[in-house]
């Protein structure tokens, strides 16, 4: 029986691995398109003659699946694929051998942990680290030949491979050592994504034809993480839905809070009729901050159970925060007055920090944004007519600076917030406008300002 490895690829080549440790070109052709399950001998490669298949993706060949499956009363196409059946027991353990060196071990361990839970949360398996001695899920960082005649090649190209269940290697996942790891934004290769995609393949999945699942082979930037339902089809066909936990029984009712008490019950902010004090890309979502609230954006559309309190996310966080930004490492950093907080996602880093120990002399800053193009990224604060460019990894701000506002031609001196979306553009809010900044005309796009309050959360008046 030949041996199925699955290759993650940025060229978008697809690999279809033997024994014989030699990967099919990636020009070669599907021979046989009526192949049956399980059959991969006469599997080679689909040509990548598609805009779609240049797309970066992993690199196991998309078998087609003649089985059906009645679903809910009506006979339906099972989309998920399954290959080599499933592990044999539900508690599983896991461990990590080697680290990626532009992550901490900490996150790392994080990551591979939120990867797990999108599996776990659905299904009986319980996943558990440990350090030493036989795990049934082996993950590795390791570049080049690593003893599995299956290479990395650097920087870009195969960004891991993982194998199936019942196979010699039975529960090993390899990351390419040399990619260029990150979390949560669009300047590297998102390890929680592909930690996650390769998780479903050791449990028994093979790729997913419904487009946006988690085991869709093409890979992709999306938060917050979730399962489509078709891969919890998949998953739960092999391994069941996770058991109905009894609620416990409701708590005693609390006793009811007089009017003789002096507490002040704040009312929620009106997203139409208000002034944010600090708008965010954090993930690839929209975080617009005031008071004690934040609120979630998504694809456009305002999340469900938004506004919340902002320590929903971040506990410890200061109410009416002047600026947030993230990181190209992931943390989020928070301002307000003279001080300053990190989060490594929801954890706290550091904080309440002086924002003088920054090499800044000014409290209150307005707005903070990350923004460049093609790696090349800087961190800019503004305040009053001035800004600053600031090197978290230095944890100071350039000694050249500050400089005019008028280096942002066409946007306003003073500004309450600055973001950069998934195009490119650097978004500059005063009030209830904003302004939309050209990376490559360094100018202010004609047409603007317009008013967020309607773009963004769809309010018919301002």
């Amino acid at each position: 029986m030949l041996l199925m490895i699955l290759l993650f690829q940025r060229d978008g080549s697809r690999g279809l691995i033997s024994m014989t440790g030699r990967v099919a070109h990636p020009q070669d052709t599907l021979k046989d398109t009526a192949l049956a399950i399980g059959d991969p001998v006469k599997a080679a490669l689909v040509t990548n003659n598609t805009e779609e298949s240049n797309r970066p993706r992993c690199g196991v060949p998309d078998y087609p699946t003649l089985k059906d499956v009645i679903y809910r009363g009506r006979h339906r196409q099972k989309r998920f694929v399954l290959f080599g059946g499933r592990l044999e027991k539900t508690d599983l353990t896991y461990k990590v051998v080697r680290f990626p060196w532009q992550m901490s071990e900490d996150k790392v361990r994080r990551v591979l942990l939120e990867a797990l839970r999108v599996w776990s949360e659905v299904t009986p398996l319980t996943f558990t680290e440990v350090s030493s001695g036989k795990a049934d899920i082996v993950i590795d960082f390791t570049s080049y030949w690593h003893g599995d005649n299956l290479p990395f090649d650097g920087p870009g190209g195969i960004l891991a491979h993982a194998f199936f269940p019942k196979t010699h290697r039975e529960g090993d996942i390899h990351f390419d050592y040399d990619e260029a790891w990150s979390l949560g934004n669009y300047m590297g290769t998102d390890l929680l994504q592909v930690a996650a995609h390769e998780f479903g393949h050791v449990l028994g999945l093979q790729h997913s034809q419904e487009p946006g699942a988690v085991m869709s082979p093409y890979y992709s930037f999306s938060y917050p993480l979730e399962l489509s339902e078709d891969d919890k089809l998949g998953i739960q066909y092999l391994y069941g839905p996770r058991p109905h936990v009894q609620p416990p029984s409701p708590p005693q009712p609390l006793p009811q809070i007089t009017t003789d008490t002096n507490e002040i019950i704040s009312s929620i902010p009106d997203a139409c009729q208000t002034d944010f004090d600090a708008v965010s890309m954090i993930r690839g979502e929209l975080f617009f901050f005031k008071s004690r609230y934040v609120w979630r954006i998504r694809e456009g559309r305002l999340e469900a159970g938004y506004p919340a309190l902002a320590s929903r996310h971040w506990r410890g966080i200061p109410e009416n925060i002047d600026a947030a930004f993230e990181d190209q490492s992931g943390n989020i950093w928070f301002f307000q007055g003279q001080s300053y907080w990190v989060f490594d996602a929801e954890r706290q880093i550091t904080g309440p920090d002086s924002v003088q120990s920054l090499g800044l002399s000014v409290s209150h800053i307005q707005a903070a944004l990350l923004w460049g193009q093609d790696n090349n990224y800087n961190t800019y604060l503004f305040k009053s007519g001035s800004y600053w460019r600031f090197s978290p990894k230095e944890n100071r701000v350039d000694s050249i600076y500050p400089r005019n506002m008028q280096d942002w031609r066409g946007i306003p001196s003073d500004v309450d917030a600055a973001f950069k979306d998934q195009y490119g553009y650097a978004h500059f809010i005063r009030g209830r406008q904003y302004w939309k900044f050209d990376p490559v005309e360094m100018n202010s796009l004609q047409g603007y300002p317009r008013y967020f309050h309607m773009d963004f959360f769809g309010c018919r008046n301002v």
